[in-house]
């Protein structure tokens, strides 16, 4: 019998952590993504003893299979700037730690823009500061840092697996660090798995890059951007340029349908659950 898939969506935990849990039970998820905290802001407060119990009993109760945190989007990991990167190491520290009181299993983050400071000095910085990062935690009990891959706007670093790839290679701690693949995000750098061939192509690339025991977790987004063209513009499943087979094919396909994977579209609570149903689809 095959292993349930682990599908959910990034909600919400407005009024309390622990709150995410019952919303992802509404919509049928077996996977949850949260903020743990105001992602627009440096400074957040320390959760409380009461937030952490609460939050671990919840999900105890629901039976929740894996929980993520997604970083701050305030976070340049590859800011030419020192300064502002140990803004980013202090945000993450402080991050990795709740997430590490809290249970949580991965926290997902973007790389980073290079700002005209080029790739290889770019990417030399991501890797400094995520070295920083995982020297002041314990990542023996803690989550696991995943790098997600972006759409390739702007100085964006991170739109190819083999731009991770080099990330992880100039980590001291690379060992410790995971990918996460966006869909949405893969298909605007130019991924085209809309066909078997294009996936296995995406999947080959990562086993050489990175190796395929890196690949953690996907976020599952239909694009309103087409192929190739480096926009970030997230749509419904089955209503973009991707389409519901070849998301499909994405969750079923055996490499991938252990992996959790989360819904970032702009569908909301009720087009969340009818999405999770759509995709729970075999092919």
């Amino acid at each position: 019998m095959a292993t349930p898939l682990l599908l959910g969506a990034h909600t919400s935990t407005a009024k309390g952590l622990h709150l995410c849990f019952e919303r992802a039970q509404e919509i049928g998820a077996t996977a949850v993504q949260i903020f743990t905290r105001n992602q627009r802001q440096w400074k957040a407060r320390p959760v409380t003893a009461e937030e952490v119990t609460l939050f671990r009993r919840t999900r105890e109760r629901v039976g929740m299979a894996q929980v993520i945190s997604h970083a701050s989007y305030l976070l340049n990991l590859a800011n030419p700037d020192s300064g502002k990167r140990q803004l980013c190491v202090d945000a993450l520290v402080a991050e990795y730690e709740r997430c590490t009181l809290l249970g949580i299993e991965q926290l997902v983050l973007h790389p980073g823009a290079h700002l005209q400071s080029g790739l290889e000095v770019g990417v030399g910085h991501i890797a400094q500061t995520l070295d920083a990062v995982l020297e002041q935690v314990d990542h023996n009990i803690g989550p696991r840092l995943v790098l997600e891959n972006v759409a390739g706007q702007g100085t964006t670093i991170g739109s190819t697996v083999a731009e991770l790839g080099m990330i992880l290679e100039r980590c001291v701690h690379g060992a410790e660090l995971g990918i996460c693949i966006d869909t949405a995000h893969a298909f605007a750098a130019g991924y085209d798995f809309r066909h078997a061939d294009g996936l296995e192509g995406l999947l080959a690339e990562v086993q050489d890059a990175v190796g395929f025991s890196r690949l953690s977790m996907l976020h599952l987004n239909d694009s309103q951007a087409v192929l190739a063209s480096r926009r970030d513009r997230h749509a419904r499943i089955g209503e973009g340029e991707i389409g519901l087979v070849a998301m499909r094919q994405v969750v079923h396909h055996p490499r991938l349908r252990n992996l959790p994977m989360i819904l970032e579209t702009p569908a909301g609570m009720e087009g969340w659950a009818r999405e999770i149903d759509l995709l729970r689809v075999p092919l």
